[in-house]
């Protein structure tokens, strides 16, 4: 329950996931907070009481995504992630600014239709379990010499048979044939691909005022369950309750995630480059402020959505973000790079971490991998070094050495079956000494 979620709780929950960082878990932990206890003011009090938007300053690599993204999944909130870069050519060839929260209503609008659909999920599948029976056994026309009373108690044991067969999975592949239902757009078949999105939406919004067209098709039973469960479930669905609920889950709790906006800072120019990344600040403004964007579901209020701004600032700085934006991010948080002990803890403690993850994957083809203390310790040396020989890319160099690390037996693990392989010191540096001694192969390589 979110009522339960302190500050103190939030960090332990962020810490299963995101090593160090102790000052960003924080900051992101009370503004998480401070959403619940706005919604227990009074309403007049409430609207005036604004979210506190975060900026994070910090290289490439050491959390900053992932800390906003597990925020998000924590309280169940809508999350979109950008790139302010992204949109540096509006106008020409980049995206509308509110597209941002159009994509968030568009999660949160997924989030609520998945959790209706699972309340409803049983009622449906039992619906749709009918419908296969009567295909499978058609309702008898009783003629009028027969004994109409043992027909129907035969007919019931029948069914009920062919009904457990159905729950067991015998008769999963048996085809037969239904008719399925398809909205269909009066002007024809859209063969452009970008069109194709057009239409999808216009179907969305159409809706129930569109012309049906029914379709004959053979499928085995276990796809016309799953068909026929999703059809019933869409029918028990309340879609103007979800459209309501998704509109207001989006306002109250979405989180927007803009990284790279240190990419549109201006850096003092009054011409060229510089006038686009302002203009494109200026954009954002009345979003990150309040406004209110149209989407095809309805109107949506961004007041209250939390914005969490991040970039690594190596060139600009944030006191080159035009003096209104920077109004707008008053929390600032500085997450520092991260080095060897870091790299050591991120590959063990986590809940993911990665080590765990290669053990679980090539687990499933019965290949025993076992990491030493020195091996552990190895992968993390190599990570930093190569960080401070190339481009220090944070924790993600730790994908890319795990990867190489482990390339041959990912390879060959279907031969490797039943073995167990240790890593330690010695097998990192015989796999890894070669790039690691070469600049340049460890820039293409690792």
């Amino acid at each position: 329950m979110v009522e339960n979620l302190t500050p103190k709780k939030i960090v332990e929950e962020l810490d299963k996931f995101i090593i160090g960082q102790e000052k960003a878990k924080k900051a992101v932990a009370i503004a998480l907070r401070n959403r619940f206890r706005r919604q227990l003011l009074p309403p007049e009090l409430r609207d005036e009481v604004l979210p506190k938007n975060i900026l994070m300053i910090g290289p490439t690599g050491v959390g900053k995504t992932e800390i906003a993204r597990r925020l998000a999944r924590l309280v169940n909130a809508p999350f979109v992630k950008v790139e302010a870069s992204k949109f540096t050519e509006v106008g020409y060839v980049g995206r509308d600014v509110e597209s941002i929260i159009r994509d968030l209503t568009e999660v949160s609008m997924n989030m609520v239709k998945q959790e209706h659909t699972q309340r409803v999920q049983e009622k449906a599948r039992q619906m749709a379990e009918e419908r296969i029976l009567d295909i499978l056994l058609p309702q008898p026309r009783y003629s009028a010499d027969s004994n109409e009373a043992e027909e129907r108690i035969r007919y019931k044991d029948t069914r009920e048979k062919l009904r457990k067969q159905l729950r067991d999975g015998l008769l999963n592949e048996r085809y037969i044939e239904i008719d399925l239902k398809e909205k269909i757009m009066p002007f024809g078949v859209i063969s452009n691909v970008a069109m194709e999105e057009i239409e999808i939406n216009l179907k969305e919004m159409l809706g129930s005022f569109l012309p049906e067209k029914v379709k004959r098709k053979k499928v085995k039973i276990s796809e016309a369950l799953q068909l026929f469960t999703q059809e019933e479930a869409n029918k028990l669905i309340d879609m103007e309750k979800v459209t309501k609920e998704a509109i207001e889950r989006a306002e109250q709790t979405g989180i927007v995630f803009i990284d790279e906006i240190d990419k549109i800072a201006s850096r003092g120019s009054s011409h060229g480059p510089d006038v686009s990344r302002e203009g494109v600040q200026r954009d954002l403004l009345p979003i990150v402020e309040g406004s209110t964007v149209t989407t095809k579901y309805g109107p949506v209020k961004t007041d209250h959505i939390l914005f969490i701004a991040a970039g690594a600032f190596h060139v600009a700085k944030p006191s080159d973000l035009i003096p209104e934006l920077q109004g707008r991010f008053p929390i600032r948080v500085e997450l520092s790079s991260l080095g060897k002990e870091e790299f050591i803890k991120i590959l063990t403690e986590p809940d993911n971490a990665l080590i765990k993850q290669y053990i679980a994957l090539l687990g499933t083809e019965n290949v025993k991998l076992q990491f030493t203390d020195d091996g552990i310790s190895e992968i993390a040396e190599v990570a930093q070094y190569v960080n401070e020989k190339t481009e220090n890319i944070g924790a993600r160099r730790l994908h890319t050495v795990m990867e190489k690390l482990l390339e041959d037996i990912s390879f060959n693990a279907s031969e490797l079956k039943g073995q167990r392989i240790i890593i330690d010191a010695k097998f990192v540096q015989e796999k890894l000494s070669e790039i690691t001694k070469s600049e340049d192969l460890s820039r293409y390589i690792l």
